[in-house]
């Protein structure tokens, strides 16, 4: 998930009360009243995909360009104890928070008192819909319509009369060639300006500042190159499954003036019982495996499509083939090596094989076997550096350590650290005990790197996650430039 979805709405910050003059008790309680935090509701009704979130968090954007803070609340219409145990061909992807907390791909993007709602070209629908919702006891503030082309001025003036919204609050949100122009279509409306006033904020706010953001929608739509990908996973089906991850690449490749083609591949379909049950997807999976600049393997559970992992991590590190394992990709990458390199035939992770004699991946001891909810590593754990020369530590600043957010019940298994180090296999980041393997790096690869964590939570546009930005720069051939520039501190 990136940036436009984890926004909603609040204000100030605890400095801004060290500033209070001395004013009189009206003048402070009116004070007092502008510090509270503020609330946005969006709602919209349970169809998905109509852009509910990307508008609730394009607000946030353009309100936090008016120098405000802002955070953001998700609020499902149905109860949901544990979001982890959610199947991804269901929900899409679990996103992790820092804290642990863990939800839907939509997290992030809603809150309340500021009402919009949702419309539709046809204005007969949201009159209707505005009815329903007053009928609830909800007076709605805004109007915020999606529609393919700009929406006509009879039809804002037919909503205006009909759902008793002023002109000036109905908001148009119309097709744009990407998503970071939304923010910009709320600008160019005035959002910001009828919100502050809906919110009493407009003597606290700034002059709307949204330069770098539009330098970066722009940037966006003249790119022409791009590079090809391949992500090798188990839910490819539904590619909301890797929405975070998917995010983050695009991150990375705009950082490099790119633009991300994603070759999904089942990892099921190149494993050899594929070629004699479905050779046609066999062959064409292996034909964009081959034909990509870089190969990612995500996380995952459970051990379907396992085989093929194998096999695009093991053709990544035979042929010099960049390559970015995530959380089980990691795993995925430890366990081809140890078959590949070490020679364990039967080298496993106690998740597929819980009786392998080489479990080089095991389940963490503190963890719980008969309780899946709620059991694992999450949340933002520390990872320390092994060493300040390893490619990782420089794509993360050349700092000595970084946090990241964990989701998992299997680790690499410690005991076998030595062997796979002399082999070459280098474990350049630990936990703060020493003993969890964090991240991994392949000698005289040009780039082979796992990581244990989920990176992508926290990539941003402007921000891209450093394992991401690495991934793209080794496929195009600029890594070693950029980590040069890193050593005489130019980036």
């Amino acid at each position: 998930m990136w940036i436009l979805r984890r926004y909603a709405f609040c204000t100030f910050t605890r400095a801004a009360a060290q500033q209070i003059p001395v004013l009189s008790r009206v003048s402070r309680e009116k004070y007092k009243e502008k510090r509270r935090m503020k609330y946005v509701l969006v709602t919209g009704g349970v169809v998905s995909g109509l852009g509910k979130g990307v508008t609730a968090s394009s607000i946030g954007v353009v309100l936090k360009a008016c120098g405000l803070r802002v955070t953001s609340i998700k609020i499902d219409p149905y109860l949901n104890t544990d979001a982890g145990t959610m199947s991804p061909f269901e929900h899409g992807e679990v996103f992790v928070l820092d804290d642990g907390g863990e939800g839907k791909i939509t997290f992030a993007s809603f809150t309340s008192v500021l009402y919009l709602y949702w419309g539709s070209w046809k204005t007969k629908p949201t009159q209707h819909s505005v009815r329903e919702l007053r009928a609830l006891g909800l007076i709605p503030h805004f109007l915020a319509c999606r529609s393919a082309q700009p929406l006509v001025e009879n039809a804002k003036q037919k909503l205006s009369q009909f759902c008793h919204v002023p002109v000036a609050n109905i908001l148009n949100i119309h097709d744009v060639p990407n998503i970071w122009h939304v923010p910009l279509l709320l600008r160019n409306q005035s959002a910001h300006d009828a919100i502050l006033k809906q919110l009493d904020l407009l003597s606290v706010a700034r002059h709307v500042d949204l330069q770098e953001w539009t330098r970066r929608a722009e940037t966006s739509d003249n790119i022409t190159k791009s590079v090809r990908i391949a992500m090798v996973g188990k839910y490819v089906g539904l590619t909301d499954s890797y929405l975070s991850v998917v995010k983050a690449l695009m991150h990375a490749c705009i950082a490099c003036s790119l633009k991300p083609s994603i070759d999904w591949i089942a990892a099921s379909d190149l494993e050899d019982d594929s070629a004699k049950l479905t050779p046609e997807a066999h062959a064409a999976a292996w034909k964009n495996l081959r034909g990509a600049a870089c190969v990612l393997v995500p996380g995952g559970f459970g051990d379907r499509g396992v085989k093929g992992m194998i096999l695009a991590a093991r053709y990544a590190r035979e042929n010099s083939v960049p390559f970015l394992g995530i959380c089980l990709g990691m795993q995925i990458s430890v366990i081809e090596f140890a078959r590949s390199v070490l020679h364990l035939d039967k080298a496993n992770s106690e998740e597929f094989d819980p009786q392998t004699p080489d479990r080089v991946v095991i389940f963490m001891p503190e963890g719980s076997k008969t309780h899946m909810g709620s059991t694992m590593r999450l949340g933002s754990r520390r990872t320390l550096f092994q060493t300040p020369d390893c490619i990782a530590a420089k794509l993360y600043n050349n700092s000595e350590y970084v946090d990241e957010r964990h989701r998992h019940r299997y680790e690499v298994n410690p005991d076998i650290v030595g062997s796979l180090e002399e082999a070459g296999l280098k474990f350049v980041g630990r936990d703060e005990s020493g003993k969890r393997m964090e991240i991994l790096e392949l000698q005289d690869h040009p780039f082979y790197i796992g990581v244990q964590f989920h990176p992508e939570f926290k990539s941003r546009p402007g921000r891209p996650s450093a394992p991401f930005l690495g991934l793209v720069l080794a496929a195009t051939g600029q890594l070693e430039a950029f980590v040069k520039r890193q050593q005489n501190g130019n980036v």
